[in-house]
């Protein structure tokens, strides 16, 4: 991390409107406003033919902002990902996929039934009759690859394909933008109706496309050429557990925060499209990066057997599930099981009165404990850490229930709280917080399946 970073790290929460929140606002405002200019453009343009064709086109207009906002949300914008968070934003572009669906599942709908009442004819006849022309065969392919990839992103069809099936159907969704923007450009309607009508999608669609092309492509590329990354270490953390130390090129200027994590590829180590999000499990120091991890899928579970010099392509840092949240001069850092790798790095950077609680079956299962120990004593912080089957014994082993939280650390409510751990123990951890009123704006949450 270069000296300016770790000042910032270090620095007091700044008084006003928390990042994410700013950000969210931000973010939003954006939408409400391009929402406007959607509605102007239509109420704008020359009536439709009636009533059904009219709401057809209105739907196909929302339709193409939708389709901007989901291009947005996955395109890894640094100002949205450090405040907001990749895991949440990805949330966000899944539930507006649904809203998408329903779209292009009713828009050409409607502007077949339109055509259908104009003309006094079937929808079908009219589906034959509008095939024909290029731009609107495209926008019937179009929809077609996204009904198949939402429908297959169903969570019951999604367990029976396997990754690369199902990463291989979305990547169809690119071919799909292709032809829904040749589509709309080129289509004589509302998208035309004027030469700012015009001139705004066009605006729109370059600004989308081109955050996607330099979030996941152009700025990946060139920090790997810049950096050079290489495996320097591979050290065993245990039996299923072991940490990986990367160095590279002007490490320095690796923008890194405690708290994020990166998407690692080890070339020349198992198939080359098999990436693996990782967070950092210490801060970054300006000469290397570590990652530390489980051994629970195939990528993974081949880790310790990296040569060292191995190149690394790595992507990121990415994640808000850092210092940069922080509201409040109190901290609480809540881990459970291998995520106590983020956790652990921002115990490292840790100022003010801090306390730590580390959920594991056991103190033998309990990944980087040692170093847990060394650093809370450094820092003067306070350590739990939690072990025991949950719900066993009685009373319960419930180390997360409201009560057992207050007990712990009493003034929970005055601190910003950090938590990062399987889906289950979070969950259980961010229903107690919510009961025991801590605000909104002081949690801070990493899932599990982004983290490690």
């Amino acid at each position: 991390m270069t000296a300016a970073n770790e000042r910032l790290d270090r620095a007091p929460a700044p008084a006003g409107i928390p990042p994410a929140r700013l950000a969210r606002l931000v973010l939003w405002a954006v939408v409400a406003v391009n929402v406007l200019i959607v509605e102007t453009v239509f109420l704008t343009a020359d009536p439709a033919k009636n009533a059904i064709l009219g709401f057809g086109k209105w739907l196909g207009l929302h339709l193409a902002l939708v389709m901007i906002l989901q291009l947005i949300l996955i395109a890894r914008l640094p100002f949205l990902d450090r405040r907001i968070g990749m895991d949440r934003l990805t949330s966000w572009h899944r539930w507006t996929g649904f809203t998408l669906f329903w779209l292009v599942l009713l828009h050409p709908t409607f502007i077949l039934l339109g055509y259908a009442s104009e003309y006094s004819t079937t929808p079908l006849t009219e589906f034959n009759n509008l095939k024909g022309q290029l731009p609107v065969l495209l926008g019937m392919l179009a929809a077609g690859i996204v009904l198949v990839a939402a429908g297959l992103s169903v969570r019951a069809a999604r367990r029976r394909l396997s990754y690369e099936a199902w990463h291989a159907i979305h990547l169809l969704l690119y071919v799909a933008i292709v032809f829904a923007l040749i589509h709309q450009l080129t289509e004589v309607s509302t998208f035309t109706s004027s030469p700012l009508a015009e001139a705004y999608w066009w605006a729109l669609w370059v600004f989308a496309l081109g955050s996607l092309i330099a979030g996941r492509v152009v700025l990946p590329l060139w920090r790997n050429a810049r950096h050079q990354f290489r495996v320097a270490a591979v050290i065993p953390e245990s039996h299923n557990v072991v940490s990986i130390y990367v160095t590279g090129k002007n490490m320095d200027k690796l923008p890194a925060r405690a708290g994020q994590f990166m998407i690692w590829r080890f070339l020349g180590h198992g198939r080359w499209w098999e990436a693996n999000p990782f967070s950092l499990s210490s801060a970054p120091d300006g000469r290397t990066l570590r990652l530390t991890a489980k051994a629970v899928g195939s990528t993974s579970a081949r880790l310790r057997t990296i040569p060292i010099g191995s190149r690394v392509f790595a992507e990121g840092p990415y994640g808000a599930f850092t210092a940069l949240s922080r509201t409040k001069p109190t901290t609480l850092l809540i881990a459970g099981g291998v995520g106590v790798t983020p956790i652990r790095a921002l115990l490292e950077e840790a100022t003010g009165p801090t306390t730590v609680l580390y959920r594991a079956p056991s103190t033998q299962d309990a990944v980087l404990l040692g170093e847990l120990q060394n650093l809370a004593r450094s820092r003067g912080a306070q350590l739990h850490v939690l072990t025991g089957r949950t719900g066993a014994g009685s009373p319960p082993n419930t180390p997360f229930a409201p009560e057992n939280l207050a007990a712990l650390v009493p003034d929970i409510r005055e601190r910003d709280v950090y938590v990062c751990g399987p889906a289950a123990m979070t969950d259980a951890v961010l229903r107690s917080l919510r009961a025991l009123k801590v605000p909104a704006a002081q949690v801070h949450s990493e899932r599990f399946s982004l983290a490690s």
